[in-house]
């Protein structure tokens, strides 16, 4: 990787990626084995792998074979003993040969708690890697000029020292401050339009405002917008809604708002200003016409030369999509490519599509992926369950087919074995041999109360078909809670809406959105009443700006936050109902309440 990642020899990294998905099947037995040899002698792999078997003389295959007979599936329970004698400044080789120096932190928004996991040199080399390749491919239908810049909403956040003296903190903290991001810019010949004292600023706020007066200070040089999730391009701009005035006195008299209070932030940023009172001119009447039309084409207008918009927008990102399009209003959408705080999985090896139809080409050297072939529970099943699917034995990814539904396994070069993603994904196509992966959803049940089984991909159905009643008005955000503490227990779902709403629409959303749920369990619960009536609450404007300042305080970082779709958290839901304006009960299934012996 190293030649590939440095550039040596003229290395044409699409061309490398062609010959390593040819071979997709022959690279993953390499990738494996390379793993297995490198780390064989781990406290972790000595557990399963015993004395009696000499690794590094082994082929590869019959490696390949040892390795899913012996070695079990894992969740992160069972690394995170190993993985805390890390942090606690052990170091045996536990997990890897190599010493880990630096702990990444995960989100923590998917199921309420941030978790360690390792990140080495081979964590920074395959971002750079991923990122130089999709650009590759990105370029090829969008063309941008060399030398130009990028409006990169991108946020480092506070790294701390372990007990054992590594370095926490989050992967995309870790790898703004790399070599590789520095290398990146150098190879793609796109650089951000932000200093390091920015982009590490640490309040996000002020960092967020610094962002959007430098792009807008070199708007005729941007090529491209981007950020992790387009969450945080989303909030960029509701915000600069507000602070475009006082964002263009700033370039026209090439000072800085007192709202930024940093001191490194202040200084890096009043190096690159100059006065401009032309370029101000001409975006303050820009902005004047854009507040007429609610902001329509917000992103063209004032960056002209930008060929597109370019952030992870599949998952739970799609439903700011909209919002997104509004802004764009038909500059290029662009899905960015597919990987989780553990390893890389996929690029966007077709950007040109709309974000709903990308799929994510494997690349088979970041990591050994097996998938977890997964089932449907039949529509009668009525057990009590924590998941909606029944699964077989993990399979490689050679005997993937397309339209089957799977759970990812990863075994990385950073320390984990038959890790267990939890990501359920399908097989949408291959790009020569490596399987093209749609994203699904989290495996995880967001929402049950008792027989019912409903995913995240579930509730923003519901929620898309909910919303599509409310005409002018606009669903900023939202989330939901099970309701279990009262009988009959029941779904509580919370809007953020933009506009006015009567309370009869909201009713009628209301009513939509609970005959949208059409898992059995739950339609069954409904008509007899043992689930009850569907409750939407409408919060006041800002509460899910106060969910993300929650998170924030506590260790999240904003590149990385996602709003949890589904929440038993004590303290957000003190912020929701303290912030509830209306709440409405559906009307759905009433008559069958009353009769429910009545047929489906």
């Amino acid at each position: 990787m190293e030649a590939l990642v440095n550039g040596s020899h003229g290395y044409d990294i699409i061309s490398w990626f062609e010959d390593v998905t040819k071979n997709a099947a022959s690279v993953q037995t390499q990738t494996l084995s390379q793993i297995l040899k490198l780390n064989c002698g781990t406290e972790y792999l000595k557990k399963w792998l015993g004395d009696d078997y000499n690794i590094q003389d082994m082929d590869d295959c019959a490696l390949e074979s040892l390795f899913s007979r012996v070695v079990p599936l894992a969740s992160h329970a069972d690394f995170e003993p190993l993985i805390q004698r890390i942090a606690d400044g052990d170091t045996a080789p536990l997990l890897t040969q190599q010493p880990i120096t630096t702990l990444s932190l995960s989100s923590g928004t998917t199921d309420g708690r941030q978790k360690f996991v390792p990140f080495t040199r081979h964590s920074a080399q395959t971002t750079l890697q991923i990122f130089t390749l999709a650009a590759a491919y990105r370029s090829k239908v969008y063309p941008t000029r060399e030398g130009g810049r990028i409006l990169e909403f991108i946020y480092s956040s506070k790294q701390f020292k372990t007990k054992g003296g590594l370095t926490a903190g989050t992967a995309t903290t870790h790898y703004y401050g790399s070599q590789e991001f520095k290398i990146k810019q150098e190879k793609t010949k796109s650089f951000t339009c932000s200093p390091d004292e920015v982009i590490s600023g640490g309040d996000y706020k002020q960092v967020t405002y610094c962002h959007l007066l430098l792009g807008l200070f070199f708007s005729d040089q941007v090529e491209f917008i981007t950020s992790a999730f387009i969450y945080s391009i989303v909030q960029a701009f509701c915000n600069f809604e507000e602070l475009w005035r006082e964002i263009c006195l700033d370039i026209k008299n090439g000072t800085l708002s007192s709202r930024i209070k940093i001191p490194r932030m202040r200084n890096s940023v009043l190096e690159i200003l100059y006065p401009n009172p032309s370029l101000a001119s001409k975006l303050e009447t820009k902005c004047q016409e854009l507040e007429g039309v609610n902001w329509l084409g917000l992103i063209p207008k004032l960056w002209p030369n930008a060929k597109y918009v370019y952030s992870i927008m599949t998952g739970s990102m799609e439903p700011y999509l909209k919002k997104l399009r509004h802004y764009a209003n038909g500059l290029a959408l662009v899905s960015a490519d597919y990987g989780s705080t553990e390893s890389w999985i996929g690029v966007n090896v077709d950007p040109g599509l709309p974000p709903e139809n990308v799929t994510f080409a494997v690349v088979p050297t970041f990591s050994y992926f097996e998938f977890i072939p997964l089932y449907k529970l039949q529509q009668h099943c009525t057990s009590v369950a924590t998941d909606d699917f029944m699964e077989d034995k993990p399979i490689p990814l050679s005997q993937v087919q397309v339209g089957q539904k799977y759970e990812i396994v990863l075994t990385t070069f950073t320390g984990l074995y038959r890790y267990r993603l939890g990501d359920v994904v399908e097989v949408g196509g291959f790009h020569n041999k490596t399987p093209k992966l749609n994203f699904i959803c989290r495996r995880k049940l967001i929402l049950t109360v008792n027989i019912d089984k409903n995913t995240e991909k579930d509730l923003q159905l519901v929620v898309e078909r909910g919303s599509q009643l409310l005409n002018a008005a606009e669903l900023v955000d939202f989330t939901s809670c099970a309701e279990v503490a009262e009988e009959p227990g029941h779904y509580v779902i919370y809007w953020e809406i933009k506009g006015e709403v009567e309370e009869e629409v909201l009713e009628e959303c209301c009513r939509e959105m609970d005959e949208g749920f059409r898992d059995h369990g739950y339609v069954v619960s409904r008509r007899t009443n043992s689930i009850g009536p569907l409750e939407l609450c409408l919060v006041q404007t800002g509460t899910f700006k106060k969910i993300l300042d929650y998170f924030v305080a506590n260790g999240a970082a904003l590149s990385q936050f996602k709003t949890p779709r589904c929440t038993n958290n004590a303290v957000l839901l003190a912020i929701l109902n303290a912030s509830t304006l209306k709440r409405v009960r559906s009307s759905a299934y009433a008559s069958q309440h009353l009769h429910p012996s009545l047929p489906p």
